[in-house]
């Protein structure tokens, strides 16, 4: 029996960018975005995050790990689509 596998249930990370203070997040969205750079770390971020990452940076890409909805999030965001907000 592998231990590799991880609980479906199990939270995922915040978001890398949260911030030392709880209270003041600037985190939006429960989508949970994966972006991969070139050395291939991963940066675990919400919609709003990785929207700037992503348009800051070129290099990164979408990891298989984030779903459908997630990067419709991040494109929202990217392109003044609302917000993200529904």
């Amino acid at each position: 029996m592998s231990t590799a596998h991880h609980s479906r249930k199990s939270p995922l990370p915040d978001c890398d960018l949260k911030g030392d203070n709880p209270e003041v997040s600037t985190c939006e969205g429960p989508e949970r975005v994966v972006l991969v750079g070139l050395d291939d770390t991963e940066q675990h971020l919400c919609p709003a995050h990785a929207a700037a990452v992503w348009l800051t940076d070129p290099t990164f890409r979408f990891s298989a790990k984030t779903r459908p909805e997630a990067i419709s999030a991040v494109m929202r965001h990217a392109f003044g689509g609302g917000g993200g907000r529904r």
